[in-house]
């Protein structure tokens, strides 16, 4: 691959865009996302002609982004942008459509997928990431869920559990900051709990809750991440913390235990926890050990990792990523930080340059790329 190509080709694609009606921002930024593919897929397979081919991946991304912020829009013309406290007081058709898009004749995978970009706005490229598949995986799962419900009556909602999982990932794309969704998942998630009385859905409700509260303290006025060790707690909203709680010791009451009550469980320590230095590392990984065994997700065991790492040290949290797939999505990050921490300070760079390279938010390469600058520094300095 011609990296010296690939960036000599950027202001003519540029050019293309906003002449075809792009606005310069909004087209650097396709192109930018382009450039991004092409440094991941040229390298085993080089296109015939390159430049028509990142105009038309930067231009897809265009699109992408305007009909996500066109739905963004529309939502936010209804709702306020932070939840407020207690039962929702209007309803509107949005959480039916939720249900009649989750149909009985698809599959739940399917059912979300097409739940997403239907109602959720969420482009195929957002769907795709969230289900870590391949883009082209997911437009054709989700141009076979159309071709599926064309011929039938929507007149038979879903099962709670498919709208529970299509709300989780509505309001994980929101909280990523890609799309502002978290808000209004919040919003739909609050009428369910008004409705349906189910512990999973005050357990989604509660891990909800917990994660928006942290929201503030994420980011550094630079718009750049802020760890969660690093956060200034003083920044994060009590009172929804304090709400998040609450409904999940009234939802583990019930002793119904399922993944989001054992996802807010951990949330609520680190919540719980006055400093990054007093969190409850042992308990944390206890609910990750139920965790996987109600899911048996390999994100949930690289996640384990590292909690591993904080509670036995970094050599125990390596000793458990050994057994995982290196393919995993922030396994690379993962191993970087536990080098990290256990002292190897020239293979951690190395690893959280490799993972900068990997990623595919910008935000996160961004703070991947600075991690590795700092390790080199004081390699240098320490020289």
């Amino acid at each position: 691959m011609d990296e010296a190509l690939i960036r000599s080709l950027t202001p003519s694609v540029l050019t293309v865009l906003v002449r075809r009606g792009a606005d310069f921002a909004a087209a650097e930024d396709a192109v930018q996302e382009a450039l991004v593919e092409a440094v991941r897929r040229w390298a085993d397979d080089p296109p015939r002609d390159p430049k028509g081919w990142l105009v038309t991946v930067a231009w897809r991304r265009f699109l992408d982004a305007v009909r996500a912020d066109t739905a963004r829009r529309r939502r936010e013309d209804r709702v306020e942008e932070e939840p407020a406290p207690g039962p929702a007081p209007d309803v509107d058709d949005t959480l039916q459509l939720y249900f009649l898009c989750a149909h009985p004749s698809l599959t739940p995978s399917s059912a979300a997928a097409l739940t997403l970009r239907a109602v959720g706005g969420l482009t195929t490229r957002q769907i795709a990431r969230a289900y870590l598949v391949p883009e082209a995986t997911m437009a054709q799962r989700i141009s076979r869920a159309k071709r599926t419900v064309s011929g039938v009556r929507f007149d038979r909602p879903g099962d709670v559990a498919t709208v529970l999982r299509v709300l989780y990932l509505v309001f994980n794309e929101g909280y990523s900051g890609d799309v502002d969704l978290a808000a209004e998942a919040v919003r739909l998630t609050r009428q369910l709990a008004a409705s349906v009385d189910h512990p999973e859905v005050a357990g989604l409700l509660a891990l909800m809750l917990l994660h928006h509260a942290r929201r503030a303290a994420r980011t550094a006025p630079d718009g750049s991440l802020v760890p969660l060790a690093e956060q200034d707690r003083g920044l994060w909203d009590t009172a929804s913390i304090a709400e998040g709680v609450a409904m999940l010791q009234a939802a583990l009451a019930r002793d119904r235990l399922g993944e989001f009550q054992a996802q807010a469980a951990i949330a609520a320590l680190h919540a719980d926890a006055p400093t990054a230095g007093e969190t409850d590392w042992v308990q944390i990984v206890e609910w990750y050990d139920e965790l996987a065994r109600l899911t048996g997700s390999p994100v949930v065991r690289l996640n384990r990792a590292v909690a591993v790492g904080e509670a036995d040290g970094p050599r125990a949290g390596l000793a458990e990523l050994a057994g995982l797939d290196e393919a995993l999505p922030r396994y690379t990050a993962v191993a970087a930080y536990l080098h990290e921490r256990d002292g190897d300070l020239d293979r951690a760079a190395r690893l959280y340059a490799e993972a900068a390279r990997k990623a595919s938010d910008l935000a996160e390469r961004d703070h991947l790329t600075r991690r590795a600058g700092r390790l080199n520094s004081r390699r240098r300095a320490g020289r």
